[in-house]
Order: structure tokens, then C-alpha cells, then sequence
């Protein structure tokens, strides 16, 4: 089964300096027809001023990871982690049993950056950071695989039984991806229009995927991203 998520009709935010499309219920945003997607409790798609930012706040139990989709964005958090990551990289924190953390645009142009919250196997685990500056040229035409469950092969691990890969697909190039039996996907069309499965996608548009392979067909160079979870109640 297929649902597009038209981004005209997701949740919106604009405080000047931070404009943001809210895939699920956030902030100012509630809909309580439309909370998570499985384990994917919050997708945001943000636009951050330059030298602009989040400043140190507070976050628990939850697995967080930030894929920079342009410009730049520096984090810091109570652990004595820094550092600065670009186009293509992701970044992770699990945030356990609590940490602080701040996130900001440091460069000249605006950022944009997509911020992904999946919930935890477990409560109270130990906080922990990694990052990830994959080259960019790994995901053209082909998946990246970027981020596994603890027991997967990507090079960034989190406590939950989810993989997120990402894709550019040149104009008119075809690839498929499964999602079997007791598996679903939330795909996001970042850049670029692609078809999947007869269905047009457009720029920050989303589709629900539930055990249902597809193939994208890209009509101008896409850039994409999924993330593929254990369906709720599937042990």
C-alpha cells in the first residue's frame, strides 16, 4: 500500500529565521490523526539562516540523526562532541537517559537539513554521538545504506530495527526498492520529481510504503531518502 504526503498540505512553521515543513506533529503543528509513522515519531525538513540556530536544549530517550542536505551545520552537546558537517553527512545522537545539545547554521548561506527522531528499543540508555561524512558519489544511481539497527552493517548504528538510505538518481535512470512482508518505508523526495509506482513526487513530497515493493523513475534528477522499519506489533 502507497500514500503520498503532499508537502502543501504538511505542517509549517515560519520564525524567520528558521522555516520548517513538520512531516508529523511538532511544535505549533498538531494533528492527532497524524502523530508518527511507526518508530519515525518526527521528520523535519529545515531551513536555518545563516549564523542562525538552535541553542543548547535538552532531549531524552530518543534516537536522533540529522542529514545535511546543503550548507552547513555545527553541533555541540553536553558530551564535548563539535564539529561541522555538510551536504550528504548525517550525524546521530542517542539521547538516552539525557543530554543537551545545539545545532547550528555557523556558514554564509542557508542551511537545510532534514531532522529525524525515532523512538528508542529501550528507555534509559547510555547517551551516545556519532557522525558519518559519507562521499557523496556513493549514492549516485545506487543506495547508500547510512543508518542500521545495532545489529546491521551501515557505518552508523541505532538502538531501533530501522535503516535509512539515501539516493540521486539521474533523469530518467529506474531503480527499485523492496519493502517485504512485515516491513514499512517513508520515503522523501528532497530534491527533484520522481514516479514511484505511478505515483508523481515533487520537491519535500513524502510517501508511506507498506509491504509493497517500488520503483522510482526519476523525471528530473532526484534526490531521495528512505527509512525502512519493522512494522508496529511485528515481533
Amino acid at each position: 500500500m502507497l500514500k503520498k504526503i503532499d508537502s502543501s498540505k504538511m505542517g509549517s512553521s515560519d520564525h524567520g529565521w528558521l522555516r520548517s515543513k513538520f512531516h508529523f506533529s511538532f511544535a505549533e503543528y498538531y494533528n492527532p490523526q497524524n502523530m508518527h509513522f511507526g518508530k519515525l515519531r518526527v521528520l523535519n525538513d529545515d531551513l536555518i539562516d545563516a549564523q542562525t540556530g538552535f541553542e543548547m536544549h535538552h532531549h531524552q530517550d530518543m534516537e536522533i540523526i540529522s542529514y545535511v542536505v546543503g550548507g552547513e551545520l555545527t553541533h555541540g552537546d553536553s558530551m564535548g562532541n563539535k564539529s561541522t558537517l555538510t551536504r550528504g553527512h548525517v550525524q546521530y545522537v542517542s539521547a538516552g537517559t539525557g543530554v543537551y545539545h545545539s545545532e547550528h547554521n555557523r556558514g554564509s548561506n542557508t542551511a537545510r537539513f532534514l531532522q529525524i527522531w525515532i523512538l528508542p528499543n529501550q528507555e534509559n540508555l547510555k547517551p551516545n554521538y556519532g557522525e558519518y561524512r559519507f562521499n557523496w558519489d556513493d549514492r549516485k544511481n545506487k543506495w547508500l545504506h547510512m543508518v542500521s539497527s545495532t545489529n546491521g552493517s551501515a557505518p552508523i548504528k541505532i538502538n531501533q530495527d530501522s535503516n535509512i538510505y539515501s539516493l540521486e538518481l539521474a533523469e530518467s535512470k529506474e531503480i527499485g526498492f523492496p519493502v517485504k512482508s512485515g516491513r514499512q518505508a517513508y520515503l522523501v523526495q528532497i530534491e527533484g520529481t520522481s514516479n514511484i509506482n505511478g505515483i508523481e513526487l515533487n520537491d519535500r513530497d513524502a510517501l508511506e510504503i507498506l509491504e509493497e515493493d517500488i520503483t522510482i523513475k526519476s523525471s528530473k534528477k532526484s534526490h531521495i531518502l528512505i527509512i525502512e522499519m519493522k512494522k508496529p506489533n511485528q515481533d
